[in-house]
């Protein structure tokens, strides 16, 4: 199994989203950063803000989430970094808060972030940490919902799950995904 050489998280760039549970993302790889000692900066040719810790590649687009995929697909082109050594972090509207769930290829399941990475890619099989924010339980209010901060209990719980997949990483970036999955799905529920 190929090692992960690149951590994208999702978000939308600015002050104004940086509290949103679209967010969500963003905020694991902020703290992968900070366990690295590496400090995401401005890339123009990536789209995005980005860091190197030794082989491992951390990105955040700042395209907003609907075009996240050029950032992506920029970065996977530059250093020659295949699909399944992708790994994306995003919101999960299908999971409560505080799950958190590794999984591999399937299809968008929505989330725009995902469609465009797809599209821009033009391949599914990439891997998704999936952390849960909830479904506000009417479909219509999907988009108000995801950009909005949660609530504090909500936070509490989606702050938990992080942790639990930060602390799956090393099995995740050398590759072991059947014992980081193991770990990840039986501590985060």
């Amino acid at each position: 199994m190929a090692s992960i050489r690149l951590i994208v998280g999702l978000g939308n760039p600015g002050p104004d989203y940086a509290a949103t549970r679209h967010n969500a993302g963003f905020w694991l790889v902020d703290l992968l950063a900070r366990q690295h000692s590496a400090t995401l900066r401005a890339e123009g040719k990536f789209f995005s803000l980005y860091a190197r810790a030794g082989e491992m590649h951390l990105l955040e687009p700042q395209t907003f989430m609907n075009a996240s995929g050029k950032a992506v697909a920029a970065v996977a082109r530059f250093y020659k970094i295949q699909p399944d050594e992708i790994l994306v972090v995003h919101d999960e509207l299908d999971l409560p808060p505080g799950a958190a769930k590794l999984k591999q290829g399937g299809g968008h399941g929505g989330h725009n972030g995902l469609r465009d990475i797809i599209a821009a890619l033009g391949v599914q099989d990439f891997w998704r940490l999936r952390l849960g924010i909830g479904h506000p339980g009417n479909k219509a209010e999907v988009v108000n919902f995801v950009l909005k901060p949660p609530r504090k209990e909500e936070q509490d719980a989606i702050d938990r799950a992080i942790d639990c997949a930060l602390d799956v990483m090393p099995a995740v970036l050398a590759g072991n995904m059947p014992e980081a999955m193991k770990d990840l799905h039986t501590r985060a529920k």
